[in-house]
């Protein structure tokens, strides 16, 4: 079959490396893709909100599957854009409508869709430009830290812990009055402040039935020791210990049966992807958010652990045919560490040129921020690559993924040298 994968970050280039392993797939198209995606499939010219260049492709390249990676198609209607198009029926689509997609693009949709359906998650209130002196009130009530969130996609830079009041009130005024993110801080959350441990898991829906893919633990902060300012993701490590088979358990039944169900007492039909970003805390399992696609770069580690073969798993995900499928895992650890450009995640920079990718022969290399200028790999975006080491211990795969993070250069690069060793301690 012909696929069209839309996205040019890492996880779009571990799709990829993943779906070119299947006997299934006969030619792969990426849009617009990077480096990494055009050594496997043929890249083409094209962003991922060009819907009409979408549904062209779709007839010229007798596409039988589009798989949607990152979010913002997804909330501005790729699936229902495509689903309108009369010709266009067969075509089988992994990604929610734009219905679906509020589990991301609106904070507010997806709290109260958890207090709707008993999915437990922290206390929160939102608030607006004409509710905002009434926010601050609320602050003043508040016990600290507090959580800020903007409604809408932020590039996943929407979310605020403030440490104190005067913190919150400033900040929640910038996203209110001053709009820091744009249109996506029109409302805000204020969300109570859990404590625990996070991890990701990640489920894959057909609209009926689903599968569990292997969880993740990812690493948002710039710097070592979870400080600085938040990323898009600095590096990522899969099994994560922590999640115990009672915990899973519980996630199972108060988190991820209710949000299936949820989404289809709503009329939702959600075929997808949908990411659970949870919070261990007590022994409960807490939802701090959903998304309606893979994480970036959890992929990177989750399905270098997945034995079955993926694309027949999306297949069947996009044609309501999950029910009795199992998925097949390998017990190994996978640890990405995430090269970054300097300056990110604020003003960064470009058109450095990545050297050293020949010596890394233990560790898989997914571009995320690359691009190919006259034979060379230039830098173009603030993660630049993830590094995945794979192993059947926990400290080889980082001691894997940290070479080759060393094994590659280029002018300001930076990179977290603690990925995994806080897991690492958790297991001793």
């Amino acid at each position: 079959m012909n696929v069209l994968l839309l996205g040019s970050g890492g996880r779009e280039h571990a799709f990829a490396w993943k779906i070119s392993q299947s006997q299934l797939l006969d030619q792969l198209f990426v849009a617009p893709g990077n480096p990494g995606t055009a050594e496997i499939g043929t890249n083409l010219p094209f962003g991922v909100n060009d819907f009409e260049s979408v549904v062209q492709t779709i007839r010229e390249k007798k596409i039988e599957l589009v798989i949607v990676g990152p979010e913002e198609p997804l909330v501005r209607g790729i699936r229902d854009f495509i689903e309108s198009q009369e010709d266009l029926k067969h075509v089988g689509i992994v990604g929610p409508g734009k219905e679906g997609a509020q589990i991301e693009g609106s904070k507010d949709f997806s709290k109260k869709f958890m207090h709707k359906y008993g999915i437990p998650t922290a206390d929160s209130r939102t608030f607006t430009l004409t509710s905002a002196k009434e926010g601050m009130e609320y602050l003043r009530k508040q016990a600290f830290p507090i959580v800020l969130k903007a409604d809408g996609l932020a590039a996943g830079k929407g979310v605020i812990i403030a440490q104190n009041l005067k913190e919150a009130q400033d900040s929640f005024g910038e996203m209110i009055y001053d709009s820091k993110f744009g249109a996506a801080s029109e409302k805000v959350v204020i969300e109570q402040f859990l404590r625990g441990i996070e991890l990701s898991v990640f489920v894959l829906s057909d609209g009926e039935n689903y599968v569990v893919l292997p969880e993740a633990k990812d690493y948002k902060r710039i710097s070592e020791n979870d400080e600085g300012l938040n990323t898009g993701g600095m590096g990522a490590v899969s099994p994560v210990p922590f999640a115990s088979e009672k915990f899973m358990s519980l996630v199972k039944t108060k988190v991820i049966e209710p949000t299936v169900q949820g989404l289809k007492s709503e009329g939702i039909s959600y075929q997808g992807f949908i990411f659970i970003g949870l919070m261990n805390h007590e022994g409960e399992p807490y939802v701090i958010e959903y998304n309606a696609r893979m994480g970036d770069p959890e992929t990177e580690v989750v399905l270098p652990r997945i034995k079955s073969d993926f694309l027949s798993l999306l297949v069947d995900s996009a044609h309501g045919r999950l029910e009795g499928q199992s998925l097949e895992i390998n017990d190994q650890f996978a640890v990405t560490t995430m090269l970054v450009a300097e300056g990110y995640p604020e003003d960064y920079r470009k058109g450095d040129e990545v050297s050293g990718m020949e010596n890394v022969k233990d560790a898989l290399i997914f571009h995320a921020g690359t691009k190919n200028e006259n034979g060379k790999i230039i830098t173009q975006g603030g993660r630049v690559m993830a590094l995945t080491g794979t192993s059947n211990t926990l400290e080889n795969a980082i001691q894997k993924s940290q070479k080759a993070a060393l094994s590659i250069q280029f002018e300001g690069k930076n990179f977290r040298r603690d990925i995994g060793l806080d897991v690492l301690r958790f297991q001793s």
